[in-house]
């Protein structure tokens, strides 16, 4: 447990106690206690006398008052006690307690911030997942990384996590890309090709044909189906490698790669449709076969085998998301762009067919992401004329910034990327803000160093005084219950506000307090200080992909 929950259950037991302790009542209602908007009002308050009113038929204050005097503060941590209102106790904590959370960061290290224990809990996240035809875009870059960020962080609050893209390699696109590698081929090879209406007309695509058209001349002696075959593999191949690669410059790792043609290969979506049909839930009409999604909350029926017999999008997608239920995972998240938003029922709808809860899957809608460059929106790429890609993004503004920014905003909102100020070397980039901070930490330490002293986790930290002191203490005590918050409530925005916010404190203490003086003892207590700090950013800035610089 964090200190910040020991603490609270810690006031909770002992406000409990002074409740029995007064015989207002026989047995206590739950306490609930918050932190109050204005610090004036103190750390935590309460509302319990005021609940008690009914049961101890008394008035609020003077239950309040009675509770203040039964109160045992030593136990509680309490300083000061103080009652506002028509009632509401409010408390003064002895910051001192906060000082423990120094040695618990400085003997964690790496691992300070994760949950000791797990959740026994596995989640599957299935994010990016763009169709291999083509390279990444903006909408792709925010989705890989608010998904490699929610992944982290579940990770760090103790689910067992699985990353999966979903490669669809299979269906009418896939032919689309094939037929069009074909053309570019053939007009390498000499021949005047046209492409397919619905072909895809990239810079890379003619690459491709005339790599192919070098290489394997003896591609165009080949019929036409197996032809098909093969620029279909090599486009694939090729389409894959160099998406792996861009996504691998952008710090993002999957631990699996689902191909959809595995689908058809172990034929799991004819046993999806069996099974489906087996329980009564798909029909005949005009031709198509159907699946009844009304029956469990979508807003009409959904086509799962079309009039010509070929498959819809839909069939081999509920396909796959039944595989992940097959692969026992307790929850399925998936990412999806803001086009998606009328697939969500459809796809919860499916699972209920087969008696799968729906709510064990969480559709995370991303909005649409609006790149700025000097006030004015961005939508060509200088480097090919095209849409903006990832790889511009890294190149433009970096990684870290990149990620950074993408982060930052809820997910479900609509984002104004200004690439100027991601580029700034000032307080106003958030980034910059955040990882100065780190470098500054780590400037004092080796200035320290330099001088003889060294950290050390043996110090009197009772040294520790000042109120600015404090306020970073407890914004570093608040890293693991912002991991746990933000992983449950699946808000990787969380992460980058709590940055901004400890980066903010550091700061405010670094300006009130010198670190380095000719007191020694008080000199290594406030390194022990900032070196828990310095972890701390360190550790929050890996869960969203981002580097800790030593110096700036």
């Amino acid at each position: 447990m964090n200190i910040i929950d020991q603490v609270k259950e810690t006031l909770i037991e002992e406000i409990k106690a002074s409740i029995l302790k007064a015989q207002l009542v026989d047995e206590v209602p739950e306490i609930k206690i918050e932190t109050p908007k204005d610090s004036t009002n103190g750390d935590y308050s309460t509302n319990i006398a005021m609940v008690l009113t009914k049961i101890a038929r008394k008035n609020p204050r003077e239950i309040a008052t009675q509770i203040v005097e039964n109160l045992d503060t030593t136990k509680a941590n309490v300083k000061k006690v103080d009652i506002a209102g028509p009632g509401f106790i409010n408390f003064y904590l002895d910051q001192q307690y906060l000082t423990t959370v120094i040695e618990t960061a400085l003997n964690k290290g790496e691992t300070f911030g994760q949950a000791d224990e797990s959740k026994n809990e596995s989640i599957i996240v299935e994010y990016v997942s763009a169709n291999p035809t083509g390279d990444l875009h903006i909408g792709h870059a925010r989705n890989a990384a608010v998904g490699d960020t929610l992944s982290n962080i579940l990770s760090a609050a103790g689910y067992d996590v699985t990353r999966e893209y979903y490669i669809n390699d299979a269906g009418k696109q896939i032919e689309n890309l094939a037929h069009s590698i074909e053309a570019r081929y053939d007009q390498a090879m000499g021949v005047d090709t046209e492409l397919p209406e619905d072909g895809y007309y990239g810079k890379d695509i003619i690459s491709i044909g005339k790599d192919l058209a070098e290489k394997h001349p003896e591609i165009k002696d080949q019929p036409e189906e197996e032809r098909i075959k093969t620029f279909r593999k090599l486009g694939l191949d090729y389409e894959m490698a160099k998406l792996k690669n861009d996504l691998n410059d952008f710090n993002i790792h999957f631990d699996s790669w689902f191909s959809e043609t595995s689908l058809y290969e172990a034929n799991e979506i004819t046993a999806v449709l069996d099974k489906m049909t087996e329980l009564g839930y798909t029909f005949e009409k005009d031709g198509a076969t159907w699946l009844r999604t009304t029956e469990f909350g979508d807003d009409k029926d959904r086509v799962l085998v079309k009039q010509d017999g070929t498959y819809t999008y839909f069939l081999p997608d509920i396909a796959y998301h039944y595989d992940k239920v097959e692969r026992k995972f307790d929850k399925l998240i998936n990412l999806f762009g803001a086009d998606h938003h009328g697939y969500i029922n459809r796809l919860k709808a499916s699972l209920e067919t087969f008696g799968v809860d729906s709510n064990r899957l969480e559709i995370q809608i991303m909005q649409m992401v609006r790149l700025l460059q000097d006030g004015v929106e961005v939508k060509m790429s200088k480097r090919t004329g095209n849409a903006i890609t990832l790889r511009d993004i890294m190149d433009e503004v970096g990684v870290d910034a990149a990620r950074y920014f993408l982060t930052m905003r809820s997910p479900d909102t609509h984002f104004d990327f200004d690439m100027e100020l991601a580029k700034k070397e000032s307080q106003d980039n958030p980034v910059y803000y955040a990882q100065y901070a780190h470098a500054r930490i780590s400037s004092i330490i080796r200035q320290a160093e330099e001088k003889g002293i060294k950290l050390d986790k043996d110090v009197d930290l009772s040294l520790i005084t000042h109120d600015k002191a404090f306020e970073l203490l407890k914004k570093i005590a608040e890293f693991e219950p912002t991991i746990v918050s933000a992983a449950e409530s699946r808000s990787p925005h969380r992460m980058t506000n709590y940055i901004q916010d400890l980066a903010a404190q550091f700061h405010k203490f670094y300006n009130a307090e010198k670190v380095l003086t000719d007191d020694i003892e008080k000199t290594k207590a406030h390194l022990a200080l900032i070196e828990a700090a310095r972890i701390t950013l360190r550790n929050a800035l890996k869960l969203i992909g981002v580097s800790a610089p030593e110096s700036m």
